[in-house]
């Protein structure tokens, strides 16, 4: 229970010629907010998916809670998991995308089900139970019985975190949860994700919501071309970095 939540040691990936992370050393204690920020194609959303197995890391070591992703290692060799294992460990980490991808066919209540039930044999009724919970945690108690193409984008999203938190997750990664919002939808997913962090969920989240991850982190972390220019206080960070490209990416997007 001392381990952090997250751990990257030195952490490769590239994609063909491409190094997309080029050594990222980040640690995320239990109960933190550690929100990325950087410019596109600088690694953020590629080591988020790192940390849950989407993406195979090329180097180093990454691991969760304590337990290495994606790996099991004997004596100096790592061996890669079966897919089953994989999967079976990813049960405890919760991820919602730019995109919804809900299903359509499946109402709000459906959706939130779908995975307790065919992946947890959590019982369909307790499951039941737990969803009519989580959508009015997220403010949809009275859109449960409602198709994704019937609800806005950001009541989308919130099902989407619903969905997610049915398998009662240790750690949630959001990848630019917002950016697909109008911005006027924008302040409800947000809302949600405040509640998650005040209730002291463990929170890796890809944004560009610099007023949320300075109100809400716990730690802001600005990437770009791989690697990790600057982390600290969001105070620090996001009022008055220490790095000059840091300070030109602000400036841009404040």
């Amino acid at each position: 229970m001392n381990a952090p939540m997250v751990r990257a040691e030195g952490v490769r990936k590239h994609f063909g010629k491409l190094e997309v992370l080029q050594g990222i050393d980040l640690t995320v204690e239990r109960g933190q907010v550690c929100c990325l920020l950087g410019p596109s194609g600088s690694g953020k959303s590629t080591f988020l998916r790192c940390i849950n197995h989407l993406e195979k890391v090329d180097g180093g070591r990454l691991t969760v809670d304590g337990e290495l992703v994606g790996y099991r290692q004997h004596g100096n060799k790592l061996h890669e998991l079966r897919e089953r294992e994989v999967a079976e460990r990813r049960r405890d980490i919760g991820m919602v995308f730019q995109r919804f991808n809900l299903f359509p066919h499946m109402t709000a209540a459906e959706n939130v089900v779908e995975a307790p039930i065919r992946v947890g044999r959590v019982p369909r009724a307790e499951a039941r139970e737990r969803a009519r919970q989580l959508l009015e945690r997220v403010g949809l108690g009275d859109r449960a019985g409602h198709y994704p193409a019937q609800l806005s984008g950001g009541q989308q999203q919130r099902v989407a975190i619903a969905r997610a938190l049915a398998m009662r997750p240790k750690l949630m990664l959001f990848d630019e949860p917002t950016s697909a919002l109008d911005p006027e939808l924008v302040g409800d997913v947000l809302d949600v994700m405040r509640d998650l962090a005040a209730d002291g969920m463990t929170m890796v989240v890809v944004t560009h919501e610099i007023g949320f991850a300075r109100e809400v982190g716990d730690t802001a972390v600005f990437m770009d071309q791989g690697v990790v220019v600057e982390a600290g206080d969001p105070g620090h960070v996001l009022v008055d970095p220490e790095q000059e490209r840091t300070r030109a990416f602000l400036s841009k997007v404040l």
